[in-house]
């Protein structure tokens, strides 16, 4: 993430929290950082050096129409736009996810399966890492087939690999550190 991202973060949760509007900023940087995470159309024209400033802010202008976003967090993208540092979008909308999880004692955690797990499976981890954590755990759940099977959890900086792949490259380290002492 980087200074710029959180030093805007900070600046537009400050201004929120200021101004009585936490819960509707946080509430419609979610659905901006979920429109940005899903639609690879909107990346490619925010990161398109060729697009013209007044085209791409009338695009993202239609894009925070549509959401409904606040006046507050439509002004930041706007002055991020005029800055010229949209590229930077991403880390803000990142580092306000993470400042205003810290503030409500949340802690985002990122399940990783190669398949969908059950809707009980993630219940019962949701409830063993908030037990462990002591935090509102906020689940977020990803796919990645090449995983195998098994899950991959992260915390935080912490990364707790259970998946197969793993096991097996961590199998075969063994065998052949084992090899090398024959």
């Amino acid at each position: 993430m980087s200074a710029v991202g959180r030093r805007y973060a900070k600046a537009l949760l400050d201004l929120a929290r200021e101004q009585g509007e936490l819960d509707a900023v946080l509430k419609d940087v979610g659905s901006l950082s979920d429109a940005w995470k899903e639609s690879a159309d909107l990346r490619d024209i925010v990161r398109n050096p060729v697009v013209p400033k007044p085209a791409l802010k009338a695009v993202l202008d239609a894009v925070m129409e549509k959401l409904g976003v606040s006046k507050l967090v439509r002004n930041t993208v706007n002055l991020l736009a005029d800055k010229g540092r949209l590229g930077q979008l991403e880390d803000v909308l990142h580092a306000l996810e993470e400042l205003a999880e810290a503030e409500t004692g949340r802690v985002r955690v990122e399940v990783t399966s190669a398949k969908p797990m059950s809707d009980a499976y993630y219940a019962r981890l949701t409830e063993k890492l908030q037990r462990v954590t002591d935090r509102q755990v906020v689940l977020v759940r990803k796919q990645d087939p090449s995983l195998i099977g098994g899950v991959v959890t992260r915390v935080g900086d912490q990364v707790f690999d259970g998946s197969l792949s793993n096991r097996l490259s961590e199998l075969k380290e063994t065998l052949l550190a084992d090899g090398d002492t024959l």
